[in-house]
C-alpha cells in the first residue's frame, strides 16, 4: 500500500489525451487508454442534451476510468451540472444533499402532464395573473412544504421509476414529501402569459412541481417552459465551463500548452461546509489503513461530526471526529492527475 505521507503522492499530471476535432480519443474503447483522474468539472449543459451524455463526453474528453455526476438536469434544462472524475465521486453524496438555485419562466394557461413543455396538454385556461396575485401567493410556498412529485419523475413507486410507469400509461398516486425552498421571488413577468421566477431549494425539491402548484392555485394553470439551475451547492456561475471551452482547454493539453489539472476543480471543492482537519504523517498512515487516530492536545477537535482529513496540505480521508477520536470512513488515493483550478 502506498504510503499517503510521502512525496510520491504530490500530484503528478499525465500529458492530455489525443483528442480529434470531434473530442474523442483515438481508442476511447480501450481500458489501457483509462487514466486515473480525481476532481471536479462544472458543466454548463446545454439545452437538448441528457445528464447521461454529457458525463460520457466529460469522461471522455478526460479519458478517465471513473466518472459521474451530482443531480440530474433534464434535457431540457441548462446550467450548473457537476461532475465528478475519480475519487471525486467519493464525495458526491455532499454535492447532492446540498441546496440548488433555479431560474426559471413558467407559461400560463396550460397544465402538461409532464408539467414542463416536454409533455402532451391536460388542462387550459384563458385566465391570467397579475403581478400581485402570484407574489401574494409566494410564501405558502416557501419554507418546509409539502410536494407531490411530477408523474414523470425519478421517483420509485413499488421499485418502478415513475416516469416509466407514466409512459406505460399507468396512473399512479404520488405521495407528497416533505422538502424546503428557502427562496422562490418572481423575478418579471414579460407578458400576461409569461412569469420568471428564481428559487433556491433543497434536496428532492422539484420545480417542475411549483410551476404546476402555484398555477393550478392561482386558477390558470401552468408549466414550466424555460428552466436553469445556477449553483449546486458549493459550484456557481463562476465554477461552470461549456462544453466548447472544456473541449478548448482539453485540446490546449493536448498540445502541451497548460495541464489537463487546469481543467478541474480539487476534490476537496466539494467539502466546502465541512471542517477540514490537519493531522501528522504518523496519524495520516494510520488513517491511510483504515484505522483510527487520537489526537491530543491542541491539535484534538473539540466536536463530533463529518471532517475532511488532510497531511501537508493533501487530501487524505473523509472522517467522523468524536472529540479527539479521528474514524476514517472514505479513504482518498489520489495518485494521478488531480484538479488545482480555483473559483472565480
Amino acid at each position: 500500500m502506498t504510503d499517503p505521507t510521502r512525496p510520491d503522492m504530490t500530484e503528478r499530471p499525465l500529458p492530455a489525451a489525443k483528442i480529434d476535432p470531434a473530442g474523442r480519443s483515438p481508442r476511447a474503447g480501450s481500458k489501457r487508454d483509462k487514466r486515473d483522474v480525481h476532481g471536479w468539472v462544472v458543466l454548463d449543459k446545454p439545452i437538448g442534451m441528457t445528464s447521461t451524455h454529457a458525463v460520457s463526453r466529460v469522461k471522455r474528453l478526460f479519458a478517465a476510468r471513473r466518472c459521474g455526476h451530482a443531480g440530474t438536469l433534464d434535457p431540457l434544462a441548462s446550467g450548473c451540472l457537476p461532475i465528478a472524475l475519480g475519487e471525486a465521486t467519493k464525495t458526491v453524496p455532499f454535492v447532492m444533499d446540498s441546496r440548488k438555485r433555479y431560474r426559471f419562466t413558467v407559461k400560463w394557461g396550460e397544465a402538461r402532464d409532464t408539467d414542463d413543455a416536454e409533455g402532451r396538454v391536460t388542462a387550459t385556461s384563458p385566465d391570467r395573473p397579475t403581478s400581485e396575485a402570484i407574489r401574494a401567493l409566494l410564501p405558502a410556498y416557501r419554507g418546509v412544504i409539502r410536494q407531490v412529485p411530477p408523474q414523470y419523475s425519478a421517483v420509485k413507486v413499488d421499485g418502478e421509476r415513475a416516469y416509466d410507469l407514466a409512459r406505460d400509461g399507468e396512473a399512479v398516486e404520488l405521495a407528497a414529501r416533505q422538502v424546503e425552498v428557502t427562496r422562490l421571488d418572481l423575478v418579471s413577468t414579460p407578458d400576461p402569459d409569461h412569469a420568471v421566477f428564481e428559487a433556491e431549494c433543497g434536496k428532492g425539491t422539484y420545480v417542475r412541481a411549483l410551476a404546476r402548484d402555484i398555477g393550478r392555485e392561482l386558477g390558470c394553470f401552468g408549466h414550466v417552459c424555460e428552466l436553469r439551475r445556477t449553483a449546486v451547492g458549493p459550484f456557481g456561475p463562476e465554477t461552470m465551463i461549456s462544453l466548447e471551452d472544456l473541449e478548448v482547454l482539453c485540446h490546449r493539453a493536448a498540445a502541451g500548452e497548460i495541464s489537463l489539472a487546469d481543467a478541474l476543480m480539487p476534490v476537496e471543492t466539494a467539502l466546502d461546509d465541512i471542517p477540514a482537519l490537519a493531522v501528522s504523517r504518523a496519524d495520516a498512515a494510520r488513517l491511510h489503513r483504515g484505522q483510527a487516530a487520537l489526537l491530543r492536545g491542541r491539535d484534538a477537535p473539540v466536536f463530533r461530526g463529518p471532517v475532511y482529513v488532510t497531511v501537508e496540505g493533501r487530501l487524505l480521508a473523509l472522517a467522523e471526529a468524536d472529540h479527539g477520536e479521528i474514524v476514517p470512513k472514505r479513504v482518498f488515493n489520489l495518485i494521478g492527475l488531480s484538479g488545482r483550478r480555483k473559483k472565480g
